[in-house]
């Protein structure tokens, strides 16, 4: 960027995104002290190596929001349950899960078992088989739901998305 630039002649972009042609290095960097911007070397290994005249700062600014907005997008919620829900509670918490999934967000489903509501697990496993079928349009199961202690737990994956496993 700008003065530790080494090479003599760069192919040089505006900050518009327009072709300059191919100027001296001396050039280039009057050019973009000129419009009060920097002269960076995007591309190093064309010959001669491309500069384009941008907001540094601005640049490094949105290449991190682009990296964070990224990782959001691969986000796991969580919605949980319990084997004694009410219609109402369960309608509500599938319009939730809906819209996690429709935002390609992979939700894993989650039923606890509260004191002796574990000798029904079969009740956990129709709970879990009902909300798989209410989403089936939109989502898929990942795997078979899994029993940890006193939880069970379902992972759906939207249907745009790739399975890990």
């Amino acid at each position: 960027m700008n003065e530790k630039i080494r090479e003599k002649e760069v192919r040089l972009i505006d900050e518009h995104g327009e072709n300059i042609g191919v100027v001296s290095i001396s050039k280039g960097l009057a050019s973009a002290r000129e419009s009060g911007l920097d002269l960076v070397e995007v591309a190093p290994q064309a010959n001669p190596s491309v500069c384009r005249v941008m907001d540094f700062g601005k640049y490094q600014y949105q290449q991190e929001k682009k990296q964070r907005k990224g990782k959001q997008r691969s986000r796991l919620k969580e919605m949980k349950f319990t084997i004694k829900i009410e219609e109402h509670d369960f309608n509500t918490k599938m319009r939730r899960v809906r819209t996690f999934l429709e935002k390609g967000h992979s939700v894993r489903i989650s039923i606890f078992f509260r004191g002796r509501e574990i000798v029904h697990k079969d009740r956990g496993h129709t709970l879990l088989q009902r909300v798989a079928d209410q989403v089936s349009e939109i989502a898929k199961v990942d795997g078979r739901p899994k029993a940890k202690g006193k939880v069970l737990q379902m992972l759906l994956v939207p249907n745009n998305q790739r399975t890990g496993g």
